[in-house]
């Protein structure tokens, strides 16, 4: 590439390919608006770190989005769909449950295994023809100019300078754009690591996903193609070299105290892999002519399964802000997206956290507040409701894709 080329001049530079950077390059490709993307690993499953071995649990509203700027077609056909969410806590009588048919639509949601999605994405991004991507590349530095950003980037090809009139920090949990734009954040350390890996279970899951809290953390346990399960176990931190060094026999044996026996006996563990477990949160989410997206907005505890979620609705709503806008960077825009974000955000955030303080921390003077709550979300109507709409993603004002397209 000439060392002068300014690709995406007037447009939109996204910094980061991960899953919400890439929803976000395609997004806007499908509305018409030119976008660089770089992207550090090179374009393909095997490079890229956030295509892993999660499980992840698509929301309606995601699966609808996806859907929308089509990518979904790629993926459909190795998702198992969500039916039933039964939520409890282990040695407390309450549970909720929460079933699509009541709800009137066919699914909750999704299941989809991170590099599936990850295959999805790098499909549908062939298709682009506003895009032009960098990878591998890396950003180098950034300087601001009076209509937008001019980003100095090295690829295997040597340095080129990208101009660009909106930047998009997308680059995760340790953003460097969120650093260079000097915004801060707030940092909680849970202490814990999960573990995401695959069993079989002797009972068939009849596509109802698990969401256990205890004392020790939670336990999810997501539907799977071929009756397979895909377990999250959280474990305290200072447990968590101890779990890793288990062989299979007694990690399922652990496994299977933590969930219980609503699936019968648990067996063929696949193989295990540690995340620790953090919360960052971004404490603006724009700078001149900046935005952030994803986890380097916000990276919330994966109780819930919010993480993509909740990434994917600031890409789409930002995309549909861009499309509409002669600018992108102007500060009204700016200012529209992060009010447009902030009770989506902020909500989903305050959930995450409060659910592991209040559902997953030993306090036994509040295990009957906690039941009578489950049998609460369980039996009104008006709460019910409420949940379902939470879960399947649909909170605040959310882009007008996830309403519009039905997968």
């Amino acid at each position: 590439m000439n060392p002068h080329a300014s690709p995406a001049a007037g447009g939109v530079l996204i910094v980061g390919g991960g899953l919400v950077g890439a929803s976000l390059a395609i997004a806007l490709d499908a509305a018409g608006v030119a976008a660089t993307l770089v992207e550090a690993a090179a374009p393909r499953i095997d490079a890229q770190p956030s295509y892993d071995e999660r499980n992840l649990a698509l929301a309606r509203a995601t699966v609808n989005g996806l859907a929308a700027i089509g990518v979904w077609p790629h993926a459909a056909a190795q998702a198992t769909p969500i039916r039933h969410i039964h939520v409890s806590r282990a040695g407390e009588f309450g549970s909720a449950r929460i079933d699509a048919a009541r709800h009137g639509v066919d699914a909750l949601g999704w299941t989809l295994p991170a590099r599936e999605l990850g295959a999805a994405l790098l499909r549908r991004l062939e298709s682009c023809t506003r895009l032009t991507r960098l990878a591998p590349a890396k950003l180098e530095s950034l300087e601001a100019q009076a209509d937008g950003w001019r980003a100095r980037i090295r690829t295997a090809d040597g340095e080129c300078t990208v101009e660009a009139a909106l930047l998009v920090g997308a680059d995760g949990t340790e953003s460097f754009v969120r650093d260079q734009l000097g915004i801060g954040t707030a940092r909680h350390d849970y202490e814990q690591t999960l573990f995401v890996a695959t069993v079989t279970p002797e009972r068939g899951h009849a596509n109802r996903a698990y969401e256990r809290f205890s004392d020790l953390g939670p336990v999810a346990m997501l539907p799977l193609g071929e009756q397979r399960c895909g377990l999250v176990l959280t474990v305290p931190a200072e447990t968590a070299d101890e779990v890793a060094a288990l062989d299979d026999e007694a990690f399922v044996a652990l496994a299977q105290q933590r969930f219980g026996w609503r699936l019968g006996r648990l067996s063929r563990p696949g193989k295990r892999h540690p995340y620790v477990i953090r919360r960052v949160a971004a404490q603006r989410l724009t700078g001149p002519r900046a935005v952030l997206v994803g986890n380097a907005a916000q990276t919330v505890h994966p109780i819930g399964a919010q993480g993509f979620n909740l990434g994917l609705r600031d890409a789409l709503t930002l995309a549909e802000l861009v499309s509409a806008a002669d600018d992108p960077g102007v500060p009204a825009l700016l200012e529209r997206y992060a009010a447009r974000r902030a009770p989506d955000r902020e909500g989903t955030m305050a959930m995450s956290h409060g659910l592991v303080r209040l559902a997953c921390l030993e306090q036994p003077l509040l295990a009957p507040l906690r039941s009578l709550a489950l049998l609460a979300h369980d039996r009104l109507a008006p709460l019910q409701q409420r949940l379902a709409r939470h879960g399947m993603g649909f909170r605040g004002e959310p882009p007008q894709v996830v309403l519009e397209r039905l997968p």
